[in-house]
């Protein structure tokens, strides 16, 4: 028996830009995610490549984080960010100096922070993107795309225009920037409501992850269970999350990361130091913020923390690998004779999971790719691969769902956080497909103006801010944004209604919020669902 085995990693940013200020606090997410994992990860990646070790992946690139790799901007403050990291880790080697054991740890990041810079500017020639399309084009990632700003779908699913932008806009932009085109589509949150399969088909799509139990709880109860993928009636394939498997190391209590000798992610010396110290590398006025310089095991429930032993990690990260491997080959011995062919495991994790949340996650995703290639028992598989063989796979009819808390929308419809502001989201949905239908084809500047308020309207559906505020987290910033993108497109409902344009507003919104500069303001027109299916053309030349 072959224990097919496919990896997806979601890699996904809100849109985070504000040219207004010379440094912003949340744009910290993005250059923490593109030096702690995304750099990291295509390193791992290049270096199996070279090394001839075969893999297969999955790897989701949302549009919302394209636009920002594209963005020139953001590329400099990112080169900065990564500059003064290295100032602060030539700081930090003079005052460890007598501290062999964290001078050590100290040395190992400025290391890390000047291999990034290296192949950051020397492998990918300053675009991160060429270096995920040469991955593609190879054969090692099948990269897809997913909504246009990351959208939980089934909030809008009374709204199937709102819905079909986020698809047609997220689906474009990917034939734009890759070479290869995009048969997969990542739910955001595996978010799913019976009828979004259509819209799918329509854009082209032929498969899908959905939680486990969207299947379970079917009227057409999987033979296979979450072993095998199954298809909607018109042809789209839906493959199910492996929740055990997955949740080896997605847990928050038990999985891997917890593990008493990784990095503690939350001490660092950015809140540790004297404020004198770290004022230079983090925000005013004297907001303290992760450096990435953390010295710190994770110990247990305790502020006595163990000093961080990376030796001790890597001996943990081989034997965690093993024990994943073994689980899904345990697995596989017990379904063998129970299923009618090879079982199909699905495990999906946010991107950020390796290297920025875990630090010793790249460590573990290498070490489970290699030892895979090593054993004959095992094999990495995308879907595209797996629909490419033609297997005969079972007809369903999934129910609502998705891995957010609770498995349903809890976590970005709560009545205790974020319930109040989802009425408004939708109201000014509704305004903005009014916009569309009564002023279509507007040419120069009205069309301008209206391609603006579909910005913000897409901008407007971000899940991130929904899910801060239920969350607790950077909810002033959450709301902040809804409220923003809603005053941005009610200005331009009012002005159009007047057959006014607001150009000083215009100038500066389209400066701002940059996303997506090819948006047509018509795909809100409930008109453009009754055209034919769009064709997308794969256009590198953008990257």
């Amino acid at each position: 028996m072959t224990n097919n085995l496919c990896f997806t990693l979601n890699a996904h940013l809100p849109f985070v830009r504000h040219p207004e200020y010379p440094k912003f606090l949340e744009e910290d997410w993005f250059y923490e995610a593109v030096n702690e994992s995304y750099l990291p990860i295509l390193r791992m990646f290049y270096r199996l490549r070279d090394e001839k070790v075969p893999f297969h992946m999955v790897f989701s690139l949302s549009p919302t984080l394209v636009a920002m790799f594209k963005d020139q901007l953001l590329s400099e403050r990112l080169q900065q960010y990564m500059e003064s990291r290295l100032e602060l880790g030539e700081k930090e080697i003079e005052r460890l100096w007598n501290n062999p054991e964290m001078l050590s740890i100290t040395k190992s990041y400025v290391d890390n922070l000047n291999r990034n810079l290296e192949f950051w500017h020397e492998t990918c020639g300053g675009n991160i993107l060429s270096a995920f399309n040469t991955l593609s084009e190879e054969g090692y990632l099948e990269l897809i795309t997913t909504a246009a700003t990351h959208a939980y779908l089934p909030i809008y699913k009374d709204y199937p225009v709102a819905v079909n932008a986020q698809l047609e806009v997220g689906i474009m932009q990917h034939a734009r920037t890759f070479t290869n085109s995009c048969d997969g589509f990542w739910l955001p949150a595996n978010g799913y409501y019976p009828g979004l399969e259509d819209l799918l088909k329509r854009h082209n799509i032929s498969w899908t992850e959905l939680a486990a139990h969207s299947l379970f709880l079917s009227e057409d109860k999987p033979v296979a269970g979450n072993y095998a993928p199954a298809r909607s009636a018109n042809g789209v394939y839906f493959f199910p999350r492996d929740y055990y498997l997955t949740s080896l190391v997605w847990s928050s209590k038990e999985g891997y990361p917890c593990d008493p000798c990784y990095r503690e992610f939350y001490r660092d010396i950015g809140y540790d130091l004297p404020l004198e110290y770290v004022r230079p590398y983090i925000h005013e006025p004297d907001v303290r913020v992760f450096t990435g310089f953390k010295y710190w095991a994770i110990t247990g429930n305790t502020a006595d923390k163990a000093v961080y032993n990376p030796h001790k990690a890597r001996t943990r990260v081989t034997e965690h690998a093993n024990n994943f491997l073994y689980n899904v080959r345990s697995r596989g011995r017990k379904l063998e004779g129970v299923l009618s062919s090879d079982p199909f495991y699905t495990v999906s994790f946010d991107a950020e999971l390796f290297g920025h949340f875990w630090y010793e996650g790249v460590w573990w995703l290498e070490e489970v790719i290699r030892m895979a290639a090593a054993d004959k028992s095992v094999r990495l598989i995308t879907p595209g691969m797996y629909i490419a063989d033609r297997p005969a796979v079972q007809t369903v009819r999934p129910v609502f769902s998705s891995w957010g808390t609770g498995g349903y929308s809890q976590s970005w419809v709560d009545n205790s956080s974020n319930a109040s502001y989802v009425p408004h989201v939708l109201e000014a949905m509704s305004r903005m497909t009014e916009l569309a239908q009564r002023f279509p084809n507007q040419k120069s500047l009205k069309q301008r103006f209206l391609n603006q308020a579909a910005r913000e309207a897409l901008l407007l559906m971000d899940s991130d801010w929904l899910l801060l505020m239920h969350n607790h987290s950077n909810e002033t910033y959450s709301k902040n944004r809804i409220d923003g993108h809603i005053r941005n497109l009610y200005l331009v409902y009012d002005n159009m209604c007047k057959n006014a344009v607001n150009t000083e507003w215009l100038v500066k919104a389209e400066e701002r919020n940059n996303i997506f500069p090819d948006i047509d303001y018509n795909i809100f027109n409930p008109e453009h669902l009754k055209e034919a299916s769009p064709v997308y053309t794969t256009d590198f030349t953008e990257v």
